[in-house]
């Protein structure tokens, strides 16, 4: 049987990690660092020089260009768009490099695979960016009529998980209700409803549980009191929402495992406010349960600190109630974009096709 030898490209702010696969089967995995030279640039002026990197890559491993079967990269923040695999498109490169709907490196994965597909006229795509969007009716309305609820959050490992367990388990995710926790720097909840995650916290803008960078739901009286208190700058407001707050506004680190060093030292401060994270996880999950009507086949744990024994625990003494708990560690983010681009070329799933911001809608 011929070799389907899939490239796969997620950058982040500071490194590109990239891999390569024959099916679904790794072949090899590299992280890239950048240097202040590079992530100092605009992300325009970033991409030839990560293009190179990924180029350089093929070129020490052996691997002609034109051998491969798909090119794939990580997607970036673009219009709401449903779940699937997208070729990348004029629209879509225009979006990603303008940064219309937000600027993050993560945009620059389908640009690299664009202009690595072309280079070597092999098919490029994305797969499941944050953007997917799913949200039942119900769930978008606020009590301010100039906000609606958005669908930001890790999409691309929570669908690849929810697929994982239906295949070890002999069904299909779209036969099945799911409540999925992806936990990491940021942590996002979804309900899982027959393939379509029909309500989830948006968490880039901090919505949810505290995490260990994020701020999580806070009462926002009290944030609005601290924006007109002139103590801070908007820009150092949305740094206590995203990036410096949750965890690391308390303790200063967002590494779990020195957390829980410090819990197991007996730090008081570090063990209460990691069982508040747990607590409001586990919370973010029961919440789903009303969701989907009570009507739920498994609760899936996964993301970095889902390794953490202590804080799944915790979670599966709260929520058990409502369906089994199964762990999936980590984020195995560059098979999922792989599996992604092989459903596409094995004709298991039709490629999308995307078409922007058709409804006036903003990220």
């Amino acid at each position: 049987m011929s070799r389907q030898l899939i490239l796969a490209i997620n950058p982040g702010s500071t490194s590109t990690k990239v891999g390569l696969f024959d099916g679904a089967d790794e072949m090899l995995t590299k992280t890239v660092r950048h240097g202040q030279d590079v992530t100092g640039l605009s992300l325009p002026e970033q991409l030839p020089y990560r293009e190179q990197e990924v180029r350089d890559l093929l070129t020490e491993s052996n691997i002609a260009g034109e051998s491969l079967s798909a090119i794939v990269g990580r997607g970036g923040l673009l219009a709401p768009m449903p779940s699937g695999t997208y070729a990348v498109n004029a629209q879509m490169r225009e979006d990603l490099a303008s940064g219309r709907f937000g600027v993050h490196a993560s945009n620059l994965g389908g640009l690299i695979a664009y202009r690595l597909g072309e280079l070597f006229q092999v098919p490029n795509f994305i797969v499941d960016p944050v953007v997917v969007d799913e949200l039942q009716p119900v769930a978008r309305p606020t009590g301010m009529p100039e906000i609606n609820r958005r669908s930001i959050f890790h999409a691309l490992n929570q669908k690849a998980v929810g697929k994982r367990f239906a295949a070890e388990n002999g069904s299909d995710y779209t036969d099945l209700n799911l409540i999925i926790a992806h936990l990491g720097g940021g942590i996002t909840v979804g309900a899982h409803e027959k393939g379509q995650v029909i309500d989830v916290n948006n968490g880039l803008d901090g919505d949810g549980p505290l995490a260990p960078e994020r701020a999580g739901s806070i009462p926002v009286g009290q944030v609005v009191e601290l924006c007109y208190s002139t103590r801070y700058k908007e820009s150092e407001m949305k740094q206590k929402i995203v990036g410096r707050g949750g965890l690391y506004a308390h303790l200063g680190t967002y590494d779990a495992i020195e957390i829980e060093e410090r819990m197991t030292g007996g730090d008081e401060q570090a063990s209460r406010l990691y069982e508040t994270m747990a607590y409001r996880v586990a919370q973010e999950i029961a919440k789903h349960g009303a969701t989907l009507s009570g009507q739920v086949d498994a609760i899936l744990l996964t993301g970095g600190i889902a390794y953490s024994e202590w804080l799944t625990d915790y979670i599966k003494q709260r929520v058990s109630y409502l369906a089994p708990v199964h762990v999936y560690p980590g984020e195995d983010e560059l098979k999922a974009l792989a599996e992604g681009a092989l459903r596409v070329i094995g004709q298991q799933e039709t490629v999308r096709h995307y078409e922007g911001d058709t409804h006036g809608t903003r990220i």
